[in-house]
């Protein structure tokens, strides 16, 4: 199995209604680069969710999105400097949809009062790839004819070994 490489990605966005559905399209074309497919919609489904959320009840749009991928897990976090939102005080339903799409997620408030809100998803090898090898691919374009059964003489050592044990067995 091959090893992944670590791969980062950083978006610093003012979100607004309109630029949710395009910060969407900018992680779902990352993820299939990483060769996450399987992941986008649960990832930007989380995303999208959350980046509504702070579009709707944030008086501060700046906001940050980060993806880390080690080959193992992928973490996506969302944060803003909003001061009137804290992480307590969150929409329900947005955190209650993380929950029920990630296989883990947090919050944590930052040091300008804002917060950061991550979750989180194992990379399952049966969805990357098979777990047995595959065999080869035949690259001849016709069968080869079987060979015709021809008889093969008795090679002289086993003719003697036979009268070898048939004298070991009459004494």
């Amino acid at each position: 199995m091959k090893s992944a490489v670590p791969c980062y990605y950083h978006l610093d966005v003012e979100v607004n209604p309109d630029r949710v559905g395009q910060v969407r399209r900018i992680m779902a074309a990352h993820l299939r680069y990483w060769n996450l497919e399987f992941l986008v919609e649960s990832v930007c489904h989380c995303a999208e969710s959350l980046l509504d959320t702070i579009a709707q009840h944030s008086a501060d749009k700046n906001t940050t999105v980060e993806m880390w991928w080690n080959g193992k897990h992928l973490i996506t976090a969302v944060s803003d400097n909003d001061q009137d939102i804290r992480p307590h005080n969150a929409p329900q339903g947005c955190l209650a949809r993380i929950a029920a799409l990630s296989d883990n997620w947090g919050c944590c408030a930052t040091g300008a009062g804002g917060k950061i809100i991550w979750f989180s998803w194992r990379a399952r090898s049966a969805e990357r790839a098979p777990l047995v090898p595959v065999g080869p691919v035949p690259s001849l374009r016709e069968a080869c004819r079987t060979p015709r059964a021809l008889s093969l003489p008795v090679p002289a050592f086993a003719a003697a070994r036979n009268d070898t044990e048939a004298a070991i067995t009459v004494r």
